[in-house]
């Protein structure tokens, strides 16, 4: 399904983005914290927002959509209701976290970086979390969840559909 609108819902999905850009000269140097903004307003960054940056700025295309690729925070696809962010640090790599990475992929049926068909989530990895004595961790939405074992990381994703009835 498309993101693009049509007449006051096209205007109303556009608000945001006018805001933002608001905030801004629209220079290259610019680009950044603009797609920042754009990717907290609307999840990642929409296609039709990016083309309509580029109309509104005289941005090239290639600019904006090297940045865009350029840097891993930056999402050019939407992620699922649930962003699994699973640490990869020193602490977490040495205490299994490749193994709790393999069994979300497996429980989740997505690869890394992927998200579920029912687009309840989506799995990443990241640096570090900040929480080493808790090694291996991962946050789902605002809550951590350490001390991780496949098994344990298994049981916590059947709890997300269960406790919806799924």
């Amino acid at each position: 399904m498309s993101n693009k609108c049509c007449c006051n819902e096209r205007s109303h999905y556009f608000d945001k983005f006018d805001k933002i850009l608001a905030k801004y000269e629209g220079k290259e140097a610019d680009i950044i914290p603009i797609l920042q903004n754009i990717q907290e307003a609307y999840g990642y960054l929409p296609q039709d927002i990016l083309d309509e940056l580029c109309d509104r700025t005289g941005l090239h295309p290639s600019q904006v959509m090297g940045v865009a690729t350029f840097y891993s925070q930056f999402r050019l696809k939407p992620t699922g209701e649930n962003l699994i962010k699973l640490c990869f640090g020193t602490a977490c790599h040495v205490n299994g976290a490749e193994k709790v990475a393999e069994a979300l992929a497996d429980e989740l049926k997505i690869e890394i970086g992927g998200t579920t068909d029912d687009g309840r989530f989506t799995l990443e990895t990241v640096a570090c979390l900040g929480c080493c004595s808790l090694a291996p961790v991962m946050m789902i939405g605002d809550e951590t969840y350490g001390r991780l074992t496949p098994d344990k990381a298994r049981k916590i994703i059947r709890g997300f559909y269960e406790n919806r009835g799924e």
